[in-house]
């Protein structure tokens, strides 16, 4: 059994967790994408201030799904 055999055996089993996960911690995630946005314009010297805010807001709509149950849009 390959590598990707074992993975798409678990793959169910992993995404509940990841679900379960964003539904408990959705508050602390949704902090550090903020940290991270901050760092990064931060960096970019507010250079890319609208992308790096898009970028975050779409994370955080993202983990909002998964917490919810939903698939995630891209």
């Amino acid at each position: 059994m390959g590598f990707l055999d074992k993975f798409k055996k678990q793959s169910s089993g992993l995404k509940d967790k990841a679900t379960d996960l964003a539904a408990s911690q959705n508050a602390n995630i949704d902090k550090g994408i903020d940290k991270a946005a901050d760092l990064a314009n931060k960096a970019t010297k507010g250079k890319y201030d609208e992308q790096i805010d898009g970028a975050a807001d779409k994370a955080k709509d993202a983990v909002d799904d998964l917490a919810e149950g939903d698939k995630p849009t891209a």
